[in-house]
């Protein structure tokens, strides 16, 4: 093969490989999206839809580069992803005490952490393999987890708890696949267990430092939710109202009665971190389970792909974009329906926000080229 034919080499691909079935998944649910975004908040759809076409373009773009080729550049991505996520610290926008975000003036703003998560996944992926046979040392893990936590620690200064939580998600998620032994996890349960005891008990002192102030309330109102029923609690409380309401077949889409929980703006922001409030309001027990069953299809797919890949490198990249729309699908559902303490994570595909949604999309076109590369002609 001559250096153009290698260079162009992401053009060689048979299509009636392409996985058409992840990509309509995709579709479904950013579309769906659309619709309960519109729903929930004025002039939000319209950006969205835009999300919605450029990560489509990316998706398609990046699902045609082979992903070998893109692990080369394991450093560069790297390097890249420290720098955003140190010069948000210091040039972001401040919002309500969070530096997460550059502003894009018009264009509305942009998340460092969002595309973090997938070059995270690119760079443990190298790691991961490269350290194949000494994946169980505690040495090597322990490299690698210095390399990983160091945008980890950057995304908790924002500060980021739940960017933080889907980061360490990832992580462990991708080591487990990676060969992890089952001694060495044995072993890691017996001391992770007291630990998380303790750090239940610690973070309810005075004297702890690890949460912040607005992070431990949310925590304590899920621990004792009928002493902040009125406060910090009272969002959920609404969301779960708002869920239970609609019932079966829900009050339809654009419902705005006053009688509404979103009619009655008993919960800010619907459109990102609640929306499945409006989707279990307005669509209803139905609309609840077919939002959850394609996310549930789409986490499917790609572990599908993870399992046929045609070499460790895909299945963990794979396991790891799996990893990160099961983890948000879950917690997103699990604090709107009160299951889990109140926590900011968009619900993939369905949320508004174009950094996620282009983040996602660009993490499946990597999971399309992995199943692409096992019909190469």
């Amino acid at each position: 093969m001559n250096l153009y034919e290698d260079k162009f080499r992401f053009l060689n691909y048979n299509l009636k490989k392409y996985n058409w079935r992840l990509l309509l998944l995709v579709i479904a649910a950013t579309t769906l999206g659309l619709f309960v975004i519109e729903s929930a908040a004025d002039g939000y759809a319209r950006k969205q839809l835009l999300g919605m076409i450029a990560g489509l373009i990316a998706l398609v773009i990046v699902s045609f580069i082979d992903y070998n080729f893109i692990l080369k550049f394991q450093w560069p991505i790297y390097l890249m992803a420290v720098v955003m996520l140190t010069a948000v610290l210091f040039f972001g926008v401040n919002v309500n005490g969070a530096r997460r975000w550059f502003s894009l003036g018009s264009f509305g703003t942009f998340q460092p952490s969002e595309f973090a998560k997938i070059m995270m996944i690119i760079v443990l992926t190298r790691l991961i393999v490269e350290h194949r046979d000494q994946i169980s040392q505690l040495k090597s893990l322990i490299m690698i987890g210095i390399i990983y936590i160091i945008p980890v620690f950057l995304i908790y200064k924002e500060p980021n708890m739940s960017t933080t939580l889907v980061f360490l998600f990832i992580f462990v998620m991708m080591i487990f696949c990676g060969g992890l032994s089952y001694r060495f996890i044995g072993r890691v349960c017996l001391f992770a267990v007291p630990i998380l005891g303790f750090l239940v008990w610690y973070i309810q002192q005075p004297f702890q430092i690890l949460l912040h102030g607005y992070q431990l309330n949310r925590i304590l109102a899920f621990l004792n939710p009928s002493e902040y029923q009125q406060t910090t609690a009272n969002q959920q409380y609404n969301s779960v109202m708002a869920i239970g309401s609609g019932m079966i077949t829900g009050k339809g889409l654009n419902n705005n009665t006053i009688t509404s929980v979103k009619g009655g703006n008993f919960i800010s922001e619907q459109q990102t971190d609640f929306i499945f409030s409006v989707i279990g309001e307005e669509l209803g027990f139905i609309g609840s389970c077919i939002t959850i069953l394609l996310l549930a299809a789409i986490v499917f797919e790609c572990l599908k792909v993870s399992k046929n890949a045609s070499n460790m490198s895909g299945r963990l990249i794979a396991c790891g974009v799996a990893s990160m729309i099961a983890f948000q699908s879950f917690v997103n559902i699990g604090v709107a329906t009160n299951l889990l303490p109140n926590t900011g994570l968009p619900l993939p595909f369905i949320s508004y926000g174009l950094s996620a949604l282009l983040a996602n999309m660009v993490g499946i076109g990597l999971v399309i080229n992995i199943d692409l590369q096992k019909g190469r002609r």
